[in-house]
């Protein structure tokens, strides 16, 4: 019997506009495929062996051989297109109403509560790209101290400040009376601290980012898990989603390259349960920065990774690969794009080149844990362990 489940998110790597793209304007948007016509071809070995080129037509990814792993695609039965959902649904929650978003800003009856409670007045207050917005608010910012305030089209409330003007420490509470401010209507799915160094003209974001997520409204898998006395071990910014609630571990990552090191360290005990990873490099710097050579660069060295991977992997282990929305930054737009997410499963004791379809909710994933782990699940999704045993 499968004793441990290893779940990599390639934030981001979407694979296909779902039927309802159009209403989101993602008309096209096809991450993976559409990078790979910008940069001439993707080489993925690994991942084309898991089965990733039968799942879409992707240039330079091979589709005419058996594969070791299992493959599909996922829709998202949530409404909207940002990670908390798309996470949170694959933990067998779903969202029917969408997190609010502040295209025009945040009101400033809410903005004068925060500004009060912080005792400080605000910058910005405006959607934007946060390397766009610190590069022109940074400036005033150093010279008033006044923290910067911004959204995107997701459900965020983005709080930036230079290190040498509010301490990391005091921008984590900044940004803590800020979650507990916007509830009720105003429940954005993440605060998010956004820390940066450097002089005006060459600013630069740093790895102490953090996430105040909105709790999971109902009870998810993670729940379940940890009431069993089962592991879960969050990686990268999975407690930041989802608020802590379920975790037994967590340690937080820097970048790709170190998610998929701790992941191993992780791997390394013997401890049953859920090892959840969310790799967010794809996301942050190259789909919200349309940067397609970069995006292509970071799938191949994650691709080089895959086999150190499998040699962590026992027996009775599954891995199980998928991404939380697009980002397609072949468009031009810069945000999330609603899409099809990949679905590749491969263990050493399960079937290989099985083609597990198109599953009707990321929820998928989290009704085959419970069926794993005998939980009681959700009610939400269809399990595909019996497809894959």
């Amino acid at each position: 019997m499968l004793k441990r489940v290893v779940l990599l998110v390639l934030d981001s790597c979407g694979i296909g506009e779902l039927p309802d793209a159009a209403e989101y304007g993602d008309e096209g948007s096809n991450t993976i495929v559409n990078i790979a016509k910008a940069v001439g071809g993707l080489k993925l070995p690994h991942l084309e062996k898991l089965g990733l080129g039968k799942i879409d037509k992707i240039l330079g990814v091979s589709n005419d051989y058996p594969t070791i792993g299992n493959y599909g695609k996922m829709a998202e039965l949530s409404v909207g297109k940002d990670s908390t959902a798309g996470h949170w649904e694959m933990m067998g929650l779903v969202l029917k109403k969408p997190l609010p978003v502040y295209p025009k800003g945040f009101p400033q009856n809410l903005l004068g509560d925060f500004e009060q409670q912080i005792g400080s007045k605000t910058l910005g207050n405006y959607a934007a790209s946060g390397t766009e917005i610190i590069e022109k608010l940074g400036p005033k910012h150093m010279e008033t101290g006044y923290p910067i305030v911004y959204t995107s089209a997701d459900s965020v409330f983005q709080t930036a400040a230079h290190e040498e003007i509010i301490p990391v420490e005091r921008l984590y509470e900044i940004c803590k009376i800020a979650r507990k401010l916007l509830t009720g209507e105003h429940s954005v799915g993440r605060v998010i601290a956004r820390p940066f160094i450097g002089k005006p003209g060459s600013f630069k974001r740093t790895a102490n980012r953090k996430d105040f997520s909105l709790e999971p409204l109902k009870e998810t898998i993670l729940d379940q898990l940890k009431a069993k006395n089962f592991k879960v071990v969050g990686i990268g910014k999975i407690e930041d989603l989802f608020g802590g609630r379920g975790i037994t571990d967590s340690c937080h990552t820097v970048d790709n390259q170190d998610g998929v090191k701790k992941t191993l360290q992780a791997l390394k005990r013997n401890d049953y349960g859920l090892y959840f990873a969310t790799l967010v490099d794809f996301d942050t710097l190259w789909g919200h920065r349309n940067d397609p050579i970069g995006f292509a660069s970071g799938l191949q060295q994650f691709d080089s990774l895959l086999p150190e991977i499998s040699e962590h992997l026992k027996e009775d282990d599954l891995l199980i690969m998928t991404a939380d929305h697009g980002c397609d930054p072949t468009t031009p737009s810069t945000d999330h794009s609603r899409e099809y997410v990949p679905l590749l499963v491969y263990g050493k004791k399960l079937k290989s080149n099985m083609d597990l379809g198109i599953r009707k909710t990321f929820a998928d994933i989290g009704a085959t844990i419970a069926e794993i782990f005998g939980l009681k699940g959700t009610g939400i999704g269809e399990s595909f362990l019996k497809q894959i045993l």
